[in-house]
């Protein structure tokens, strides 16, 4: 499952190139040496996989804990619910939830320090600028997100997203050294393939989080054994964490 997250960035990248190109073809350092700027570009991309594997990581944390608490198969199935419901909120209602909940306040923080950062050619300016601009509202992000839930483990859901940010560079690297590389017409386009990208996507996690026994696209989940330390004299016992134990 964490390649799906490379295979979704791919895609995704032509949303990116709506979303963010102008940022990306705008970025400063454009008449320095051409290895400065070519390095510039590459670490501008790097600072938004980097923000995107963090996001990775404490979404990890949070599913690897909900795994912990006994959720291994519907797990897979909220993520897939997740990615359809982001889908079908419409933009205006998901502003209103981030003004409810202060988060408007903090992207502001984040545009003000994004625009320090943009002014300066440097290149830690511009791996910062992808830091930062990694943080910027994106439904795919989110979408990335929502998948990431499911991975059993931190280091598979910080995996999971670090393989999205790197499907989206070769589109958006292009971008920025070649200027206009995607046609007005054809962002307009993919962008309405996103739904159907994004349902998909749900569509293969739902799947999974069924445990129909299908090798890689639905395993069946078993049940996980922990043995329990018995005092000294007495048999060990052992506790079974989702049902009966076995029939013998």
């Amino acid at each position: 499952m964490r390649w799906a997250g490379f295979l979704f960035g791919l895609l995704s990248s032509f949303h990116c190139v709506g979303m963010c190109g102008a940022i990306a073809l705008a970025l400063p350092g454009a008449d320095g040496p051409r290895g400065r700027y070519l390095a510039g570009r590459v670490l501008y991309n790097l600072g938004r996989v980097t923000t995107y594997t963090l996001l990775g990581t404490a979404v990890g944390a949070v599913g690897q804990g909900l795994q912990l608490a006994g959720w291994q198969q519907s797990l897979s199935l909220l993520s897939g619910l997740l990615i359809l419901l982001l889908v079908a909120t419409p933009e205006r209602w998901q502003s209103r939830v981030a003004a409810s909940l202060r988060l408007d306040a903090v992207l502001a923080q984040v545009k003000t320090r994004l625009a320090y950062f943009y002014q300066r050619p440097s290149l830690g300016a511009l791996y910062a600028t992808g830091l930062l601009n990694g943080l910027l509202p994106c439904g795919l992000v989110y979408l990335a997100l929502a998948g990431a839930l499911s991975v059993p483990d931190v280091g598979g859901a910080a995996a999971y997203m670090a393989l999205f940010g790197l499907g989206t560079v070769p589109l958006m690297l292009a971008l920025s050294l070649s200027g206009q590389l995607v046609p007005l017409v054809w962002r307009g386009r993919l962008r309405r393939a996103v739904p159907v990208l994004a349902g998909l996507l749900a569509g293969l996690f739902m799947l999974r989080g069924l445990g129909l026994g299908i090798p890689y696209l639905s395993p069946q989940l078993t049940a996980t054994v922990v043995p329990v330390a018995a005092p000294a004299g007495q048999p060990a016992s052992v506790h079974y964490c989702h049902g009966l134990p076995p029939a013998q």
